[in-house]
């Protein structure tokens, strides 16, 4: 195909997308936004043609099943990449949402998981593999801002910097090391196990990137206010919205919603006396 006809491909395939998203979620976005999206899509396009026009296998599901934990549970890994066989060699694709600067500052946690998808795809499948890599989706502000101003000599100079790509290590060596860590993680998460990190760090600049532990990773936490190290840092002092965080932690509501409250959960059975076909 040509890539004009690819272009359109691609065009088609995300208006169908967008639609079986907005029907699915029965959610819309502007006009405005879903071009600003599409655009973003086909600048991928540009940067990555070699690597979309040679991929060979998408999605592949591989999976480490028959693992166990230090206190004997079971789990399994599981994870999706993509594979381009190009001639001689091939090469394992990881797509993640950060950006370039994040994953080139924190190298190792990437080329620890690539490991053990390597070693599934070259041990426990019986296929080589040449090069792993990670495919950043986050595209750079300075190229968002250029397309805003449409201005079309700095969107060329922006592309031609932008490296979404960023090649990995592997080294087989270090597979058992890290699923020994991750059945460690299991058995914490099956014992409720779930130590915050110090408010400290959460104040601090994440390696790689100009924002807060607190904001960059605990804004994706669904617990995030059930956490004491999470609470001490949204009410104390701050600019913006973090500093906006206190009166909301400390309203409790009025008199009668406080009584409404204490009432609802006097009367609440205890989680451990529910008989699950109660709730079907």
């Amino acid at each position: 195909m040509q890539d004009y006809e690819i272009i359109e491909k691609i065009r088609e395939y995300f208006e169908d997308n967008y639609e079986l998203m907005r029907l699915e979620g029965g959610h819309a976005i502007t006009e405005d936004i879903k071009q600003l999206a599409l655009t973003q899509v086909l600048y991928y396009f540009t940067k990555l043609k070699d690597v979309a026009t040679k991929v060979t296998d998408t999605e592949v599901k591989l999976t480490l099943p028959d693992q166990k934990t230090p206190k004997g549970r079971n789990f399994t890994i599981e994870g999706v990449v993509d594979i381009v066989r190009d001639d001689d060699e091939t090469w394992m694709y990881d797509i993640k949402t950060h950006d370039t600067a994040y994953i080139e500052s924190n190298k190792a946690l990437y080329e620890r998981q690539l490991n053990v998808y390597a070693h599934i795809w070259q041990n426990l499948r019986g296929q080589a593999l040449d090069k792993t890599a990670i495919i950043s989706t986050a595209y750079p502000e300075s190229l968002k801002q250029a397309h805003l101003l449409n201005d079309q000599f700095r969107i060329q100079y922006e592309l031609s910097k932008w490296n979404p790509l960023i090649e990995l290590d592997f080294d087989q060596e270090k597979v058992k090391e890290v699923v020994d860590h991750f059945a460690e993680i299991v058995d914490c998460i099956e014992e409720k196990m779930f130590k915050p990190a110090p408010v400290e760090v959460l104040r601090s600049t994440m390696e790689g990137t100009n924002a807060l532990f607190g904001t960059r990773v605990c804004r994706n936490c669904d617990v995030r206010y059930s956490c004491s190290s999470y609470r001490d840092y949204a009410t104390s002092k701050g600019k913006g919205e973090r500093g906006s965080f206190r009166k909301y932690f400390d309203d409790f509501g009025s008199d009668a919603d406080k009584e409404e409250w204490v009432n609802a959960n006097l009367a609440a059975k205890n989680p451990d006396d529910i008989n699950p076909a109660e709730i079907q």
